[in-house]
């Protein structure tokens, strides 16, 4: 009986013993649970931060971009006229210098020149003679002709009087007959004496040519002495230099290029559709503007220039079209024939496009933007000209906020936050279907102690050098952005912390 009492004891000792522990181990995962479910916050959408501008249509220019080459289309090669020595040279003789119009550059022996001049004048005197020659002989043949027309009119009349006594019976058939044969004879001299004069004539028109002739000579020995004397005909820069003192050169030989240096333009290449671009309704070349920039490192010399002509032909395996440009340029200008340059020409106006930057389209034409309750929307626009970074589109909503960036996180459905970031997005465009958030700064007036403590923080501080350089420029202005100068002074104190 005493066993089975402490038996009982022993099972209701056990039972409250694991009643106790159960109770304690759901004390313990209840308050457990309770715990995790306060330290849980509220689920809430996530929200992305991103750079946002206006669609505010605009008339743009697009800028074509090509790449050519400096030409000279006014370049004359110096030769040589004659053979002989160079018995002179300008000093400014030599490549790369810059000569005036009628300056001296080269002199060529002139002995054999002045010798031919005066062959050539001798031969003149000569012809002169000969022709003064002709001269008098053609008043001696006209003499004798004369003369001997007079001896033929008395011999006709001789020959009248001998037939009339021949009628009466006072004269004979042999008188007769002896004066026509001496009218015959004369007659005979009269035609020797005629063919003389017309020879004589002749010989005259003969003599003049000669004489021309002899004085052409006479000319090109006078033109051919003074190209013994070669001077610039025009002002220009040599090249090609080829003459020294003492040298002989022959006929013809080149001695330099000379080149007109307000006399360039540039020859550059277009795809077959910018060449479209640069005509008109009627298939014409337009004459538009052109820049060429001329890269010489840390610097750029940029020329003016018209946009003049196209190519006469296509070269084979040549894709596009040639184009030629004239410069306005100065006679000390830098360029020089041969220069790589770029060429930067003026299109015509497009009116209601927007220029966007190239990273805020996708490859298609499409952009982001951002719609009611700032979820983003797909919107497709029509790529027009691509400028470097920037696209000129069209057919865009006007007056909507467009995402300037695409990131690849960034979708249709996304809520966002925008963030203007150009100042002509601040306003909104009339009748646009969302209002444009305003941006609105703090500014205050630093002290001077206050604005040097602040710029000696910053040149101590780890920052990128150029993000460095912008905060500096931020910190002279006379008015500070109060969440720069919070963020300096706050991020110092922390740095201060830390050390």
């Amino acid at each position: 009986m005493r066993f089975l009492t402490r038996g009982l004891v022993g099972l209701l000792l056990l039972a409250i013993m694991a009643s106790t522990i159960s109770y304690g181990v759901y004390r313990v995962y209840v308050a457990m649970n309770k715990e995790e479910a306060s330290r849980r916050s509220p689920v809430s959408e996530r929200t992305y931060a991103v750079n946002a501008a206006g669609l505010v249509a605009e008339t743009v220019t697009p800028v074509t971009t090509a790449y050519g080459q400096i030409e000279s289309w006014r370049s004359l090669e110096i030769r040589a006229s004659s053979e002989g020595l160079l018995v002179g040279v300008a000093s400014k003789f030599r490549d790369g210098a810059s000569v005036l119009g009628g300056e001296l550059l080269v002199r060529i022996d002139p002995a054999d020149a002045q010798s031919g001049l005066l062959d050539a004048q001798a031969g003149l005197a000569d012809a002169e003679a000969q022709k003064a020659e002709a001269d008098e002989a053609i008043v001696v043949a006209e003499q004798e002709l004369d003369a001997a027309r007079k001896q033929q009119v008395l011999r006709r009349q001789a020959l009248d009087r001998q037939l009339q006594l021949r009628e009466k019976g006072y004269s004979t058939m042999v008188q007769v007959e002896q004066e026509q044969l001496s009218l015959a004879a004369l007659e005979q001299a009269m035609s020797n004496r005629l063919q003389s004069a017309i020879t004589a004539r002749k010989k005259i028109e003969r003599m003049e040519l000669v004489v021309e002739r002899a004085q052409i000579s006479v000319e090109d020995a006078k033109r051919t002495l003074e190209e013994t004397t070669i001077t610039a005909p025009f002002a220009g820069t040599l090249d090609q230099v080829n003459g020294t003192l003492g040298r002989r050169v022959t006929p013809s030989e080149t001695l330099a290029v000379l080149i007109d240096p307000t006399a360039l333009e540039v020859r550059f290449s277009v795809s077959t559709g910018q060449f479209s671009r640069f005509l008109d309704e009627n298939g014409s070349l337009i004459q538009v503007p052109i820049v060429a920039e001329l890269d010489l490192g840390e610097r750029t010399i940029s020329i003016p220039g018209t946009l003049d002509r196209a190519a006469a032909v296509v070269a084979a395996g040549e894709a596009g079209r040639s184009l030629y440009a004239s410069l306005d340029v100065s006679p000390d200008t830098a360029l020089r024939p041969g220069d790589f340059v770029t060429v930067k020409l003026e299109e015509p106006a497009l009116d209601n496009v927007v220029v966007i930057p190239a990273s805020a389209a996708s490859e298609d034409g499409r952009i982001l933007v951002v719609g009611d309750d700032d979820r983003l929307e797909d919107a497709r626009v029509r790529v027009l000209r691509r400028m470097g970074d920037e696209l000129v589109v069209a057919d865009v909503p006007f007056g909507r906020v467009y995402v300037r960036e695409r990131l690849p996180h960034l979708g249709a459905g996304l809520k966002v936050t925008p963030r203007l970031v150009d100042e002509d997005a601040t306003a909104p465009a009339l009748g646009s279907e969302k209002p444009l958030p305003e941006v609105a700064e703090d500014l205050v007036v630093l002290e001077p102690a206050r604005r040097d403590a602040l710029i000696a923080r910053l040149n101590k501080s780890r920052i990128p050098e150029d993000r460095k350089a912008q905060l500096l420029d931020l910190l002279k202005q006379p008015e500070v952005s109060a969440k720069l100068v919070d963020r300096l002074e706050s991020g110092g104190q922390r740095g201060g912390e830390r050390s």
